[in-house]
């Protein structure tokens, strides 16, 4: 029986507009009076998600940070920051790359540096919790940094920002999160390892969870979960690996699948 449905948000749930169903929180709503927690699984930051899902905050759990963060119950139940050195390792190599900013994404805020009109547009309509600051370097020493996101300036990312920053940082995550931004974490710091640490919260097994991604930054959690369905506008490479389909995100084929459970 499924008692967890954990999901991504762009390309996945969300239609192109990146405006949520108008269905979906009567639909959490439902699922939640049948026993089945809805999980919105993003690398978007905690505060945005509290915010975009604040309707049903009491029904749902959140994976924020692409793994970063797991909060229940009106509190923060699981997270992986990044040591101080690998971010200031991290500062350094992004430095060396034309085209790509750096935030800091910490727990309650995120932070950046970069004067470029474009990035903090970019920055301010991605999260709603966000800081200029003199220099992230300083800031770096002061507090507690769940992951850092990197803008591409020429994307897509995965081919431009990724294969030049990736092989400076060996022992880390560099994974693109989007067409122009990519993430950079612990090697631990996945939603799949969020997703087990939730289940384990809950006392759920692995087949008792359904999950839904569109790009490799999914594949962590549709390997943890029983039950994984890629959307048909998913990346190739993950539609090798999983092969039960929704329609894609355009047809809202999460929401038609989630209708169907019920």
């Amino acid at each position: 029986m499924i008692k967890l449905i954990a999901s991504d948000l762009d390309g996945t749930l969300l239609p192109p507009s990146k405006i949520l169903p108008e269905r979906l929180f009567p639909l959490i709503k439902e699922l939640r009076k049948k026993g089945i927690i809805f999980t919105p699984a993003s690398g978007r930051q905690l505060p945005n998600l509290k915010k975009l899902f604040s309707p049903v905050l009491n029904e749902i759990a959140i994976i924020a940070e692409n793994g970063g963060i797991v909060w229940f119950g009106g509190k923060i139940i699981y997270s992986n920051p990044t040591p101080k050195e690998d971010v200031l390792k991290t500062l350094e190599a992004v430095e060396k790359i034309s085209g790509l900013y750096p935030l800091l994404s910490c727990a309650d805020c995120a932070y950046y540096q970069s004067g470029n009109p474009a990035f903090i547009e970019v920055v301010k309509r991605s999260y709603s919790s966000c800081r200029q600051v003199k220099s992230l370097k300083k800031l770096a020493n002061d507090v507690e940094v769940i992951k850092i996101s990197v803008w591409d300036e020429a994307p897509p990312s995965a081919n431009h920002g990724a294969p030049l920053l990736a092989p400076k940082l060996s022992g880390l995550r560099v994974m693109a999160s989007g067409f122009d931004w990519l993430d950079v974490s612990t090697l631990k710091a996945n939603k799949g390892n969020a997703l087990k640490e939730l289940m384990k919260e809950l006392g759920f097994e692995k087949d008792d969870c359904l999950a839904f991604g569109d790009h490799m930054n999914d594949l962590e959690m549709l390997q943890a979960c029983g039950h994984p369905f890629v959307v048909a506008n998913a990346f190739a490479g993950l539609k090798e690996k999983f092969k039960d389909e929704v329609p894609s995100n355009a047809d809202l084929g999460v929401m038609k699948k989630l209708e169907e459970l019920l």
